[in-house]
């Protein structure tokens, strides 16, 4: 009995160290759960051993059942820590054997991480350590490393061991792209510098299509737009000042605030530039319309057809047919509204407008309903 009852336990100690290896390493395979009612099973048939195995002297000797009795029940534990075992073998042995690399992982990684940090301190690399993106690198790493060192157990080692892995490798690569930085600044800075003339010059433009706007079309088909030409103005006031803060940047060696300031610029720049571009659409979209008001209403009529024979089509004429109808409505109060001596030409264009973007919604909506049917 006392050798089956080592067996057991040296299998259970095996078996056991496996469990605890895949809960730290592979928690997802939820072995921990299968295991311990496995575990109890041992646990009992110990029990009962060692309760024989230290009777005192001066208690009755335990029966022959008492030992047969506890010698099944250990072998009934033994069978079944091997069945648990054998069906999980190759995952087990593969816990273990991973186990025993995570120190050896942690201790490379850690010096590793050591020799980047130090690669600061090198003459060529000194002019580099305030760069933002080397500050920030050296930092995470910092906090990697002393979250490694605190780290217990295999899984939490071996995790925190990746994550300085991956903190020295972003460390060496902002090393690596710091010596290009500032070149990148002053190319950066020169390309915006002249896309800041180009957006200066297209929006001297603005005034002169604004009162073209005036002079030839209703007012109110351009009251929303009155204040664009200020509003570029500002943005070009602020985008300018932001360059030439990132032009001293450049010259004091703070490449990445310069490369930051000259993407803000160019946010400025796209607003200003689309300031222009409203007065200048409008000014050329008013002129087609007022040329050939037809075609816009035309365009219209065209896709209203082409919903109501959809609808046809697909049946679906009693659910949408009175809707569609309803749209003619709106085109005609549209241009019945095209009036007058100034007609408001950009009122005449958002209706239409309105009624072909109600009915594309009307088309996407009969097209998914019987593509679900």
């Amino acid at each position: 009995m006392v050798a089956a009852f080592l067996d057991m336990d040296r299998r259970q100690s095996v078996a056991e160290a496996g469990v605890a290896e895949s809960h730290e390493l592979a928690p997802e395979r939820n072995l921990l759960r299968q295991w311990e009612p496995i575990r109890q099973t041992c646990y009992h048939a110990a029990e009962g051993y060692l309760r024989l195995a230290h009777t005192e002297p001066d208690q009755e000797l335990a029966s022959t059942a008492d030992y047969e009795q506890a010698i099944r029940r250990i072998g009934d534990a033994t069978r079944i820590l091997d069945e648990f075992y054998e069906n999980n073998r190759g995952h087990l042995e593969h816990m273990s054997a991973l186990a025993q690399t995570v120190p050896q992982l942690a201790h490379r990684v850690r010096a590793d991480a050591h020799v980047a940090l130090e690669a600061l301190q090198a003459p060529e690399r000194a002019p580099f350590a305030h760069y933002r993106s080397v500050r920030a690198a050296v930092e995470s790493l910092e906090a990697a490393l002393r979250s490694l060192d605190s780290a217990r157990g295999t899984g939490a080692l071996r995790t925190d061991a990746h994550t300085v892995e991956e903190a020295t490798k972003v460390l060496r690569q902002a090393l690596t792209d710091a010596p290009g930085r500032q070149s990148e600044a002053r190319n950066t800075v020169a390309s915006v510098t002249t896309r800041l003339n180009a957006v200066r010059t297209r929006t001297e433009g603005l005034p002169p299509a604004f009162s073209a706007l005036l002079r030839e079309f209703n007012a109110a088909s351009s009251a929303d737009l009155s204040g664009n030409a200020q509003q570029a103005e500002v943005l070009l006031e602020r985008a300018g000042a932001r360059l030439d803060e990132a032009r001293r940047a450049v010259d004091n060696a703070r490449p990445e605030l310069a490369l930051d300031l000259a993407t803000e610029v160019r946010i400025d720049l796209a607003a200003a530039e689309e300031l222009v571009d409203s007065v200048t659409e409008r000014l050329a979209t008013l002129r087609a319309v007022r040329k050939n008001p037809e075609a816009k209403v035309d365009e219209v009529r065209f896709r209203l057809r082409d919903a109501q024979l959809l609808a046809v089509q697909r049946d679906l004429t009693a659910e949408w047919g009175s809707v569609l109808d309803a749209q003619l409505d709106r085109i005609d109060r549209a241009v019945d509204a095209l009036t007058g001596v100034h007609p408001d030409y950009w009122a005449y264009v958002r209706d239409l407008d309105a009624v072909s973007d109600f009915i594309a919604g009307v088309v996407d909506r009969m097209r998914g309903r019987a593509d679900g049917q």
